[in-house]
Parts: C-alpha cells; sequence; structure tokens
C-alpha cells in the first residue's frame, strides 16, 4: 500500500431510526452513520413481512387495460 493516499478509517457508531445502534469502521469522519433499517428492523431478517394487497393490484391493472391484457403473452 502506498502510504498518505488511503483516507483514514475510524470506529464508527452507526444508529438506526428504530433504536438499535452498534459499533464498526468506516472512512467517514464524522464518526456517526444513521440508517434508515438495520437487521434489527428490517422485514427480511426478524421475519415479520407485510402482505402486500397483490389482488387489488391485479384487478386495478384488469380494469384499466382489460382481462384481454392480462391473460395476453408474447
Amino acid at each position: 500500500m502506498k502510504r498518505e493516499i488511503h483516507p483514514e478509517y475510524v470506529e464508527t457508531q452507526v444508529s438506526c431510526t428504530c433504536g438499535a445502534s452498534f459499533t464498526t469502521h468506516s472512512t467517514i469522519t464524522s464518526g456517526a452513520i444513521r440508517a434508515d433499517v438495520c437487521s434489527e428492523c428490517h422485514p427480511f431478517y426478524t421475519g415479520k413481512q407485510k402482505i402486500l394487497d397483490t389482488g387489488g393490484r391485479v384487478a386495478r391493472f384488469e380494469a384499466r387495460f382489460g382481462k384481454a391484457a392480462a391473460g395476453s403473452t408474447k
């Protein structure tokens, strides 16, 4: 590695909007990162997935473009 061309690698505190926080290392000089989601609140990691209303979306698509467009394939 060349000397004096790499950014300083410092200990950084990451805090999430859910209130969870952990320590990691980063080149951000402020020493703090704010995250919208983390492994403690993201549905993929918690297993609490939201059920999407896909039936309503299909009905809205069929109403807009007709049932023939929904069933046709190329």
